[in-house]
C-alpha cells in the first residue's frame, strides 16, 4: 500500500492492548488481539496514550538509513552548502551535494513517506480519541493538542519542501473517496497548520515537559516560526505576519524572563549535547532517543576513520563542515573553539586516550562525550542523546528578526540578538549603530552560525531567497549562489524538491511534477 496512507502498526496496537489493564471478566469480553483494528482499538485512555506514543515514534524517521553511510536527516544539510562528505560512497547523498537530486533520490522519497506516516497516525488519534469514554477531559485535551502539534509540524515541513501537497485530515482506507488525493494550495495547508497549532496552544499543556512531550513553549515557538515563514517567500504575507511572529515569540521570552530556571539559554555549549540536560531549559522540543528503543542517529557527523570513539578508527564522515563555513565564524567566537562550541579539531584516542589532531574541523554539536568517552573517562557505549528540534536560542532569533521587520531594531530585539552573541563571547555593536537593513543581516548571520546542522538552514534559504556567503560574510540571492560544498549554483527549481517518482506513478492526481524536474 502507498506509504502515504499507512495506518498505525498492528504490532504496536497489539503490544499495548496486551499490556493494558484487564480483569478476569474483562478478558472474556475482549476482542481477539489478532483482530485489532483502529475501529475496535480505541476504547480506554491507555489506548489513546499508546496511539499518541506511536506518532512520537514515527518522528524518528529522520534518523533512518538512506543507503550506505547516510541517514534521512542529511537531506536538509547537504543542500545548504555548509557541509560536504569525506566518503562519497552514497550516490543519493552525492546527488544532493551536487544539486542533481530527482524523484528517485532515497532521502527525498523517505522524507515524504516519513512525514505522511506521522500525519496518518496523528489523524487516527484525532479521529478516534474524542469518542473514548470514560476519559478525563484534561487528559483527552492534552493528547489531542499534542497530536495536532505533531501533525502541524509534519505538514509545515512538507509544505516547505514540496509546495502544494495533498492535505489529508481524516484516516484513509482503500475505499476513501480521496484515496488518491490531488495537491492542495499552500495557503490552505498553512491554514490547517495554524489551526492545529492554535488548538495545541489551548490544550492545557505545561510550559515545559522534561519527559519530552510537546509543551507550550514549543507550540508558541513553532507558531512564531510558521508566521515568520508565511511573511517571506512564497506567500509574502509581509508586515502582518512579521508582527504575529514577533508577538508569539515574545510570549515565550516574557515567560522565560520571569522563569529563568525553567526556560533559558544554557550557560555552556556543552550542555546542548549532554544527556542529563535533555528536554530541559534551552531544549524546547527534541526527538527522543534511548538505546533501549533507538540510539541517537547523528553518527554520520563523525570524522571518517579517526579514533574519536571507543570503536577506534571508524565513523563515516558523510557529513562534515566545509572549511569555508567553519572559517566564517568571527574571530574569538566560542562556537568555533575546539571542543567548547559546535566544532572540534582535536579529540582523545579511542575516546579517552591521548589527544590528537583531527586534521580539520568537525561537527561537535551532536557529539556525546558520555557515550564515546572523554579525556581520562571511558565511554558508556550507549548514545542516548536526543536530537534538538526547537531551542530557545531560535526563539530569541525569531523574535529579533520579526520585530526588526515590524519597525526596525528595538531594544528588546537587540537584547535578544545580544544574548546569543554574549554566550559566544562576541562584542555586539551598540543598538544605535544598526539600521533596519544591517540588523536584519546581523540576525540572519547569527541564525546561520547558531542553528547550523539542526535542519534549520535550508528552510531559511528558501523563505528568504537569500544564502549566506561564507567568503564575503554577506548574503547572495538564492538563485545563482554557489554552494561551496560542490561549487554548483542553486537554481530556481531547487526552491522545491521533486515529488517521488514512484509516488506519482501510484497517484496520477499528484501531477504536475514540480518545475524543473522530470516526471
Amino acid at each position: 500500500m502507498n506509504p502515504i496512507y499507512r495506518k498505525m502498526s498492528t504490532v504496536a496496537l497489539l503490544a499495548t492492548a496486551l499490556l493494558g489493564p484487564a480483569g478476569c471478566s474483562d478478558f472474556l469480553t475482549e476482542q481477539a488481539p489478532s483482530n485489532l483494528t483502529p475501529d475496535n482499538f480505541y476504547t480506554i485512555p491507555d489506548h489513546a496514550e499508546a496511539a499518541l506514543a506511536a506518532v512520537y515514534a514515527d518522528l524518528r524517521f529522520v534518523g533512518d538509513a538512506a543507503g550506505i553511510f547516510s541517514s534521512n536527516w542529511q537531506l536538509l544539510e547537504a543542500l545548504t552548502g555548509t557541509s560536504t562528505t569525506e566518503t562519497a560512497q552514497n550516490s543519493d547523498l552525492n546527488n544532493l551535494y551536487g544539486l542533481v537530486h530527482d524523484g528517485n533520490t532515497a532521502h527525498v522519497v523517505n522524507y515524504w513517506n516519513g512525514l505522511y506516516k506521522v500525519i496518518a497516525n496523528a489523524n487516527q488519534v484525532l479521529e478516534k480519541v474524542p469518542a473514548i469514554t470514560p476519559m478525563p477531559e484534561a487528559q483527552k485535551n492534552r493528547i489531542l493538542g499534542e497530536a495536532r502539534f505533531l501533525r502541524a509540524s509534519a505538514y509545515f515541513t512538507a509544505v516547505r519542501l514540496w509546495g502544494d501537497i495533498p492535505l489529508i485530515t481524516q484516516p484513509q482506507t482503500t475505499t476513501s473517496p480521496d484515496f488518491q488525493p490531488s495537491r492542495t494550495a499552500q495557503e490552505e495547508v498553512y491554514k490547517l497548520i495554524i489551526d492545529d497549532l492554535m488548538a495545541a496552544e489551548g490544550a492545557g499543556l505545561p510550559w515545559m515537559d522534561v519527559s519530552g512531550r510537546v509543551n507550550r513553549a514549543a507550540v508558541k515557538t513553532q507558531l512564531a516560526k510558521v508566521y515568520l515563514t508565511m511573511a517571506g517567500f512564497p506567500l509574502n504575507k509581509g508586515a502582518s505576519h512579521y508582527k504575529l511572529a514577533a508577538d508569539k515569540a515574545l510570549e515565550v521570552i516574557t515567560y522565560a524572563n520571569a522563569n529563568p530556571t525553567e526556560i533559558n539559554l544554557f550557560t555552556s555549549y556543552e550542555d546542548i549535547h549532554r544527556e542529563n540536560t535533555k528536554n530541559r531549559l534551552e531544549h524546547l522540543f527534541m526527538l527522543q532517543y534511548n538505546t533501549v528503543v533507538a540510539g541517537n542517529p547523528m553518527d554520520n557527523f563523525y570524522p571518517n576513520f579517526k579514533p574519536v570513539t571507543y570503536n577506534g578508527p571508524s565513523g563515516t564522515g558523510s557529513s562534515v563542515p566545509t572549511a569555508a563555513f567553519y572559517a566564517s565564524y568571527e574571530k574569538g567566537d566560542l562556537r568555533a573553539k575546539d571542543q567548547e562550541g559546535y566544532f572540534y579539531t582535536t579529540y582523545f584516542t579511542n575516546g579517552n586516550g591521548p589527544r590528537f589532531e583531527l586534521g580539520g574541523a568537525y561537527v561537535f554539536k551532536h557529539f556525546n562525550r558520555t557515550a564515546n568517552g572523554t579525556q581520562g573517562t571511558a565511554g558508556t557505549r550507549q548514545n542516548n542523546l536526543n536530537v534538538p528540534q526547537i531551542r530557545y536560542a531560535e526563539t530569541l532569533l525569531l523574535y529579533a528578526e520579526a520585530q526588526n521587520e515590524v519597525g526596525g531594531p528595538t531594544q528588546v530585539a537587540y537584547d535578544a540578538l545580544k544574548r546569543i552573541r554574549d554566550r559566544a563571547k562576541l562584542t555586539t555593536p551598540a543598538l544605535g549603530t544598526y539600521t533596519q537593513a544591517t540588523f536584519r543581516e546581523a540576525v540572519w548571520r547569527e541564525r546561520w552560525h547558531e542553528l547550523c546542522y539542526e535542519q534549520v538552514t535550508w528552510f531559511d534559504m528558501v523563505r528568504l531567497r537569500k544564502v549566506y556567503n561564507e567568503r564575503t560574510n554577506g548574503f547572495d540571492n538564492f538563485v545563482g549562489h554557489i554552494n561551496l560544498s560542490s561549487n554548483q549554483p542553486l537554481q530556481e527549481k531547487h526552491l522545491l524538491l521533486p515529488l517521488g517518482r514512484q509516488e506519482m506513478l501510484n497517484n496520477p492526481n499528484l501531477t504536475p511534477q514540480n518545475p524543473g524536474y522530470a516526471n
